[in-house]
């Protein structure tokens, strides 16, 4: 009878140890305390709290966490959280905590604790802030002026990354029409271990007069590759053969390719998609290493060919598969056209042109005469006709009153001698 009785108050006691435990995990646990936030380095900001007040010793504490909009929430014991944000925003984070993992648990009330945007006017802040990191050895930052900013403001970008060790200040200003820029050296961000993935950048004034903005540069997206180098052309077997080397700090499989091809013959060209070494010449792969090869198929025998290439970084390697190299420099193969032909054809073009368009000008006023014939003055006609009959009239008036005043004279000395002769 004395060891069931032992095993019994032994039961007893591990339900009422459960029984404890089960209402100290059931019960509402106490909200953190002392939750503050900072900013360290350019865009880094880091909460911290102390483990609530009163919470039961039998309780294994946990924190969840997430933002304003309910994103990124976890759960952790950690008494701190740290996120890389622009800080052209207000943010905040609510914490609260509970005694497991479990969801179902009763959780705390919720604590709050938020960081505002920098002081200053926020239509003065910059606008269009963008980084491309260029061939992973140089970023260069873009961004247009505020609206309400000074013309001549000297404008300020700072920069950092985990394995630069501190902020620094970017010196290379320029300006590129309405934009204004900066580049910096980034060089050892690519041969880095450290587990930052981003760029923070700040761009301010020198005279505090604006509002600071801000960035976060994944290197993981916006890399452009500097344009290849093609080594070699070359005919075989109706095909044309395109050798090139990639630009340097990436590798083949990490890029795509684009190989446009100009015929000469029918002036038109062909752009071909590459995603991987396509020739089957070995012996050609052979003869140079570190080299991509693509064939053009169905090219024409006797023809001019120009072919210029450019690269972009892909998904398997980089987020971003949108930024295109410049074209490399073009190289040629093939028959070159006569040029002097080209050059004849252009001299003799324009006098056959000039020499068409008089003889249209002088056909165009003949065909003008025969459909409108011009039409005779009347004043002329009449006047050739009665021009010299009207003198031939006036003529003979003037000789009619000649021969009148003759006649009367002669009338005159007749009757005076006729008087002188009546006395006698």
């Amino acid at each position: 009878m004395e060891r069931p009785a032992r095993l019994y108050g032994l039961w007893a006691l591990l339900l009422c140890a459960g029984g404890g435990r089960s209402a100290a995990l059931t019960e509402t646990q106490p909200p953190v305390t002392n939750l503050s936030v900072s900013v360290e380095n350019l865009c880094t900001v880091i909460w911290t709290w102390n483990p609530p007040e009163g919470a039961s010793p039998n309780c294994s504490l946990r924190y969840f966490s997430h933002f304003g909009d309910k994103q990124d929430k976890i759960i952790a014991p950690e008494t701190h959280r740290s996120k890389e944000v622009p800080l052209n925003e207000r943010i905040c984070l609510q914490v609260g905590s509970q005694c497991s993992t479990n969801e179902s648990e009763k959780p705390s009330i919720l604590v709050e604790k938020c960081i505002s945007p920098p002081e200053g006017d926020p239509e003065s802040a910059v606008t269009e802030l963008q980084c491309v990191w260029h061939n992973l050895s140089y970023m260069k930052c873009s961004w247009l002026p505020g609206r309400n900013t000074s013309p001549d403001t000297n404008y300020t970008l700072y920069y950092w990354h985990s394995s630069l060790g501190k902020i620094l200040q970017c010196e290379n200003i320029y300006r590129e029409g309405q934009h204004i820029g900066c580049s910096f050296d980034l060089t050892k961000v690519k041969d880095s271990s450290s587990e930052q993935h981003s760029v923070q950048i700040m761009v301010k004034d020198n005279a505090g007069k604006i509002r600071p903005s801000f960035n976060i540069v994944p290197l993981a997206s916006r890399v452009k590759p500097d344009p290849p180098h093609i080594k070699n052309l070359f005919f075989q077997n109706g095909a044309l053969y395109v050798q090139w080397k990639n630009p340097q700090n990436f590798f083949s499989s990490c890029l795509s390719y684009e190989v446009e091809v100009n015929n000469s013959q029918t002036e038109t060209h062909d752009i071909f998609y590459v995603e991987e070494d396509k020739c089957q010449n070995l012996e050609f792969q052979r003869n140079m290493e570190d080299t991509i090869c693509f064939m053009v198929p169905g090219v024409l025998p006797d023809t001019f060919y120009t072919v210029r290439i450019r690269v972009k970084t892909n998904k398997l390697c980089y987020e971003d598969d949108k930024l295109w190299s410049n074209w490399s420099q073009a190289m040629s193969i093939g028959k070159q056209p006569n040029s002097t032909f080209y050059i004849t054809m252009l001299l003799l073009i324009p006098v056959i042109v000039a020499g068409a368009i008089i003889i249209l000008l002088l056909y165009l006023k003949r065909l003008k005469i025969i459909i409108f014939p011009p039409i005779p003055d009347p004043g002329k006609i009449f006047k050739e006709i009665f021009g010299d009959q009207n003198d031939d009239t006036l003529h003979w008036k003037k000789y009619d009153i000649y021969e009148k005043q003759s006649k009367e004279e002669t009338d005159s000395v007749v009757l005076i001698e006729n008087l002188k002769k009546a006395p006698q």
